[in-house]
């Protein structure tokens, strides 16, 4: 790997928070290359399969789930490393694990456990991601959590850029293993985030068409959308709209790649090191200035006519409502938890409310309904909104 100056390197990694005997160490792997197989192997990536992306408990199996979209979001991080010289295993290390703190059903099911926490300290799924990894799952004799490198902890804490204000979870982490949350990620955290933008943004319009929930008519009064539908109509005459659509998700991203890689190497020209990268006053990895303006017009059109559709906002309040009622079900009677949460459960608040709120938000979307099933003999309906 043609490594540049301003990327993270593995052999000058700050190292991880406990220090790891070594002895029989499998494979000759670089810190961020174990970083990423951890994260592969780990029991939170797997739940990934069973969490809602957009769709909750979908019937199709050709709707995309937390799973898939994080795959999808590694393959384009990746391209974007490689292209500007970064290291490409603690990017894709960075995409695998960005949403590993999503509980069931998606924002809904965030919602809910945010409400649940409002005089315990509130929810939050990208600090969640941390106190998952560095705690709660922890499949190693010698140490809690997943015991990732400084780099990759640091690159999640910042999926958003630099923490002014953490919440407990976050603040509780950083006061053990300091992540220097004032400052930007690294260059492959930044990549990262917007491989994120770029996966949903586009993979979301496919799911939408495919459910019904979007028309192709609507898209096309988007400007930018309208252009490149022109050119693949032009460029495959008699193709199906099917497959002509799959070509209109392919080709914008594509080109928001393209922009993002050209417009970052612009941006990073005259910088050496990630120290100066971390430094910087503003992010380094962008999309350009038109870009930008037509991803964030895209946003808004899929808020507006998907994610806030009337359909998507009765199941989002269905699902609210379960996790809500789980929350109190299990904070209600302790006996109700699986054996292994109801031992280690805090005797008081707010650390009784929190340990509720770590079951739940590990669940995948079929367990919880099953949960509900468990605690109040019914099967919560209307869930599935495809």
């Amino acid at each position: 790997m043609n490594r540049a100056s301003y990327a993270s390197d593995p052999n000058a990694s700050r190292g991880r928070e406990f220090v790891e005997d070594r002895v029989g160490a499998r494979g000759p792997r670089s810190e961020f290359q174990r970083d990423r197989d951890r994260i592969l192997h780990s029991i939170a990536f797997r739940r990934l399969a069973g969490k809602t992306q957009v769709f909750i408990a979908p019937d199709g199996d050709h709707y995309r789930v937390r799973l898939t979209h994080s795959l999808e979001v590694a393959q384009i991080g990746r391209v974007i490393a490689r292209e500007l010289g970064l290291d490409e295993d603690l990017t894709e290390a960075l995409c695998l694990a960005h949403d590993i703190g999503h509980p069931p059903f998606g924002h809904a099911g965030e919602e809910a456990l945010e409400a649940a926490l409002e005089a315990r300290g509130g929810f939050d799924h990208n600090e969640h991601c941390l106190r998952t990894v560095m705690r709660l799952d922890s499949p190693y004799c010698s140490h809690p959590g997943l015991n990732l490198s400084w780099e990759l902890l640091e690159g999640l804490a910042k999926h958003n850029g630099p923490v002014d204000r953490p919440h407990w979870a976050l603040e509780e982490l950083d006061s053990a293993y300091s992540l220097d949350l004032g400052t930007q990620g690294s260059l492959e955290a930044q990549v990262a985030a917007l491989a994120d933008d770029i996966a949903y943004d586009n993979h979301d319009i496919d799911d939408g068409l495919r459910a019904g929930i979007l028309e192709l008519d609507q898209l096309l009064e988007l400007d930018f959308v309208r252009d490149q539908w022109k050119r693949i109509e032009a460029r495959f005459h008699g193709a199906s709209p099917a497959a002509l659509l799959r070509e209109l998700v392919r080709g914008q991203i594509g080109l928001m790649v393209n922009d993002v890689i050209e417009t970052t190497r612009e941006r990073i020209k005259g910088v050496g090191s990630a120290d100066e990268v971390r430094a910087a006053p503003e992010p380094l990895a962008a999309f350009s200035v038109g870009m930008a303006l037509e991803e964030r017009t895209l946003k808004r059109f899929m808020y507006a006519n998907m994610y806030h559709h009337e359909q998507q906002k009765e199941t989002a309040t269905r699902a609210r409502d379960v996790i809500a009622r789980l929350f109190a079900g299990y904070h209600q009677d302790e006996k109700l938890l699986p054996e292994s949460w109801r031992m280690t459960m805090p005797p008081g608040e707010p650390g009784r409310g929190r340990h509720v709120a770590d079951f739940i938000a590990g669940m995948t979307d079929r367990y919880a309904i099953d949960s509900y099933r468990k605690v109040y003999g019914q099967t919560p309906q209307g869930l599935s909104n495809v």
